[in-house]
């Protein structure tokens, strides 16, 4: 019995992950990760990193993040407390979908994640006080190929459910994109 459910979002390779739940009268079990069924999905490298935020303010922006080659990473984005609007931006260069992005609601009561391809910008916005979320990485964090997107640039138009409450000075100074930017190459 697989312990997923894998939904498609309309950028190709973009998924989103149902958790399907094993309870009783003590309360569940949630698989968060397992190599071999999530492959269908598009996860084909091991974990390499782990990593849990914190963000106590709704409304708080974290991102837009990416990482640069070599260090271009898979993640899967769980929510589990609160409830956030988690957005990925295509960065592919000579995707259909390139500089689109899509957003689903992930929380702790609806149990999904996010399956963040190569080659795309993250970050979410919270929509509840007192968020609490896990990433699984395919690569580890260098600071060297670090970068971002600005997620108020209005060439992304990204639509963030509600005012920005909060957002750190290092994502506010991403740069808005320009012509000089084609995207990340894998």
């Amino acid at each position: 019995m697989s312990r997923f459910i894998v939904l498609d979002t309309p950028i190709d390779g973009l998924k989103v992950v149902e958790r399907q739940l094993m309870g009783d009268s003590r309360g569940f079990l949630s698989r968060l990760f397992c190599a071999e069924e999530l492959a269908a999905a598009g996860w084909s490298k091991p974990i390499i990193q782990v990593n849990q935020t914190f963000t106590q303010r709704r409304g708080t922006i974290r991102g837009m993040h990416f990482q640069k080659q070599p260090h271009a990473e898979m993640k899967l984005v769980t929510c589990l407390q609160g409830e956030i609007w988690d957005v990925a931006v295509d960065l592919r260069v000579g995707s259909p979908t390139f500089l689109k992005w899509h957003a689903e609601t992930l929380s702790s009561s609806n149990h999904r994640a996010l399956l963040i391809p190569e080659g795309f910008a993250h970050g979410f916005q919270t929509l509840s006080d007192n968020c609490e979320l896990l990433y699984l990485h395919s690569a580890a964090y260098s600071a060297e190929f670090e970068a971002g997107l600005n997620a108020e640039d209005p060439q992304l138009s990204i639509g963030w459910p509600l005012a920005i409450a909060e957002l750190s000075a290092r994502d506010a100074q991403h740069p808005m994109l320009d012509n000089q930017f084609k995207g990340v190459i894998l």
